[in-house]
């Protein structure tokens, strides 16, 4: 199978798209497919990756945040490379486009929805522009063959804006990678000692420190006796979060990756999530892969990730999140048995078998595209 890849977001920069896309990626030539990838330009986007060309195209920055620009290099791409079917990563205005010529060729296209119109507009209370965001978001994804959402809420939403021809399509998570046993490593031991010096419970956040992913929250754990707060990750809010949480015992590890994350998760006693506008919760996942109780708020991905009072809770306001976070700090027995429980939940989420599944909607968006009525004849 030939698989053109179009993704709003590429390496250098590091966000739940290009974790995703990376991943496939991988899993595509380890079965053996062929791929390109079509992303934004940045300084430092590689040649290569999993051993496929990356090309890169016009694009401008916004908030520090390539965006890709209508480009006729996507068109050409397209045409030389003649995939078999387009895979368009959270597609916008890069992804239009390919979607659009994709369609002009014949091919058929998987896109994969990846962000909270409806909660971003909630936030920033947006109103008529909300609805012009939707509006958008629908004519970009009507033209796709297939539109996959990650959780049952994004589904909901999709198909209440009218979009056409969706499924359901989680995200991997990298199971060996985050494990339970990390606790035992000597990294991890001596981040544990760092972080817990007295033998405090440690209560941890790992993510984007932006505003949608509400970190601040965190200031309702405070006075919780026996607990000390973990943050892992950087962001365009953390002179905020700073600012909130400065009362709290807390201590700020940057942004990780590789295995000083995996040894940062598996350093925590307790997960907590904060933001409200997740379609998925990559995190979440990895947390439970690593044998941990998780408290996230009872919307959105979370939804589908977290099985309240089995593997972690669900919280409806920062109250709620204290008095979960209390109890769990409190009780080592049920950090035991939810992490357990969490670990479990994932173990038929790894990346091959999702990606197996997204493979599978390949299938069908191949044998359902549209040929254009100038190739027939």
């Amino acid at each position: 199978m030939r698989v053109a890849v179009v993704s709003e977001s590429f390496l250098p920069t590091v966000n739940g798209v290009t974790t995703s896309v990376c991943r496939v990626l991988e899993q595509l030539s380890l079965a053996g497919h062929e791929a390109i990838v079509i992303c934004p330009a940045t300084a430092r986007v590689p040649s290569e990756y999993a051993g496929f060309p990356v090309h890169a195209v016009p694009a401008m920055a916004y908030r520090q945040f390539p965006v890709g620009l209508p480009s006729p290099q996507v068109a050409r791409l397209l045409a030389d490379f003649r995939p078999d079917v387009l895979h368009a990563a959270s597609p916008f205005l890069l992804g239009a486009q390919a979607i659009a010529a994709a369609n002009r060729l014949g091919i058929g296209s998987v896109a994969i929805y990846q962000t909270d119109v409806a909660g971003y507009a909630r936030r920033n209370r947006l109103g008529i522009a909300a609805h012009a965001a939707w509006r958008l978001l629908r004519w970009v994804h009507e033209g796709a063959t297939l539109t996959l959402a990650p959780s049952t809420t994004s589904l909901a939403d999709l198909e209440a804006a009218g979009v056409p021809r969706l499924a359901l399509w989680g995200r991997g998570v990298d199971i060996e990678r985050y494990h339970p046993h990390n606790r035992l490593s000597s990294e991890t031991r001596r981040l544990r000692d760092f972080l817990s010096p007295d033998g405090e419970v440690v209560v941890g956040y790992v993510g984007r420190l932006a505003p949608e992913k509400q970190v601040e929250r965190l200031r309702a754990l405070r006075g919780i006796p026996g607990m000390r707060l973990a943050i892992v990750g950087d962001g365009p809010a953390a002179a905020s979060v700073h600012r909130a949480l400065r009362p709290l015992p807390v201590t700020y590890l940057g942004r990780l990756s590789g295995a000083d994350l995996a040894a940062a998760y598996a350093a925590l006693d307790v997960f907590v999530h904060t933001g409200e506008e997740e379609t998925f919760g990559q995190t979440i996942q990895e947390a439970h892969a690593s044998g941990l109780p998780v408290v996230a708020p009872g919307v959105g991905g979370p939804l589908d990730l977290v099985e309240h009072g089995l593997d972690g809770y669900l919280f409806r306001d920062d109250h709620e999140m204290r008095m979960q976070v209390k109890a769990l700090v409190a009780d080592g027995a049920s950090r035991l048995r939810m992490g357990e429980a969490g670990r479990r939940a994932v173990l038929g989420r790894s990346w091959p078998a999702l990606c197996e599944q997204l493979f599978g909607y390949y299938e069908t968006a191949i044998t359902t595209a549209t040929v254009p009525e100038s190739a027939v004849g």
